[in-house]
């Protein structure tokens, strides 16, 4: 029986290091970024669309009647007719005034009861306790109020979005005020700062992220407050052809106006977090996966 016996191996055997063009490498690609190629654009529109030709196709077979709600082909026509006659623009124009004006005394009033309840204690002592009794009272109930003592003009209407949004945004802001650091602000004292400086530098934008999304809710309490506000004795806006159409059962225009608004606070959201991306840079946050 033989052995066969490997050839031995020299030590003097040449091994040239493998160079990195030799290899075949991959680049890793993170799983956050590894996503569907379908554009986010196109999937955020699926789900309206769907709607929409679910809406026409039982509108066609007859399953939702012309008097229950129109159909997206006869809304979008009324909506042409609108923009062509001068009607929805008009309208559109006064309840943008009436938001933006309740909003502008909304943000003063809520704003600067929050930094006086927030900054200091004896504001708290005074402001806090009214402001979480009046916030209780629904506000639409105060409108019988609000007529008998502006009367039936712009004033009452303007006085209902106000206190809508003032509530909203005082809570957040307040809040804000109150969760910021305590260890920022001792912070700031060893630095030096006096207290308008830590009020500038640490307190403002610590509780900036809040008075963000104070915001935000405020400006969908803006439109639901028009929505009563409008109904208040009001000869135009957008509330009052609603309440025409109501009278004349034109579910068609109904659904126009309550597009209008909804593209209206959508707008307004896309604003407020525009505003965000500005000014909170420098917060980094998860934006999904």
């Amino acid at each position: 029986m033989s052995i066969s016996h490997a050839p031995p191996v020299s030590e003097e055997t040449d091994i040239s290091p493998v160079s990195v063009s030799d290899l075949d490498l991959q680049p890793l690609v993170p799983s956050s970024s590894r996503r569907a190629r379908v554009p986010r654009w196109l999937r955020r529109t699926t789900g309206p669309v769907l709607l929409l030709l679910l809406w026409q196709l039982l509108s066609i077979t007859g399953a939702l009647p012309p008097e229950v709600l129109a159909s997206p082909t006869r809304i979008a026509r009324v909506a042409a007719d609108m923009l062509a006659d001068g009607s929805l623009p008009t309208a559109m124009g006064t309840s943008l005034q009436r938001v933006a004006g309740g909003l502008l005394l909304g943000l003063v009033v809520g704003t600067g009861l929050a930094l006086l309840s927030g900054l200091f204690r004896i504001g708290e002592d005074l402001v806090d306790a009214p402001v979480q009794m009046l916030r209780t009272v629904p506000f639409v109930g105060l409108i019988p109020l609000f007529i008998i003592w502006f009367g039936i003009g712009e004033a009452p209407k303007i006085a209902i979005i106000t206190l809508g949004v003032t509530f909203p945004l005082y809570l957040n802001v307040y809040a804000g005020i109150r969760g910021v650091d305590a260890q920022l602000i001792e912070a700031g004292e060893s630095l030096g700062l006096s207290r308008w400086g830590l009020v500038r530098h640490v307190v403002l934008p610590g509780a900036l992220p809040s008075a963000m999304t104070g915001l935000r809710y405020s400006l969908g309490i803006a439109w639901l407050a028009l929505v009563f506000a409008e109904q208040v004795n009001a000869d135009s806006g957008i509330g009052f052809l609603m309440v025409q159409a109501r009278d004349f059962l034109r579910t068609d225009v109904i659904v126009v106006c309550l597009v209008v608004y909804a593209f209206l606070g959508l707008l307004a959201d896309f604003i407020v977090r525009s505003l965000e991306k500005v000014l909170l840079q420098w917060r980094p946050t998860f934006t999904g996966r």
